[in-house]
């Protein structure tokens, strides 16, 4: 049973400079959209959370404030 498995060095690093040239890299145009993709839906989900965070705090504040 042959193993694909190396130790030389060189021949790892070949290994890895072949399977480099294999990537499809994205184009500048696909990089940015989805870097803007990522940035909006980073914001709606920092408002989400916030809204959440300030709705729950006034529920909390509520249930508190009754016993007082």
């Amino acid at each position: 049973m042959a193993s694909t498995r190396t130790k030389n060095p060189f021949v790892y690093l070949q290994q890895v400079r072949d399977e480099a040239r294999k990537v499809v890299w994205p184009s500048r145009r696909e990089t940015v959209i989805s870097t803007i993709m990522v940035l909006v839906m980073a914001a709606l989900a920092a408002v989400f959370f916030f809204a959440a965070d300030q709705v729950f705090a006034i529920i909390i504040e509520l249930i508190l404030n009754i016993g007082a």
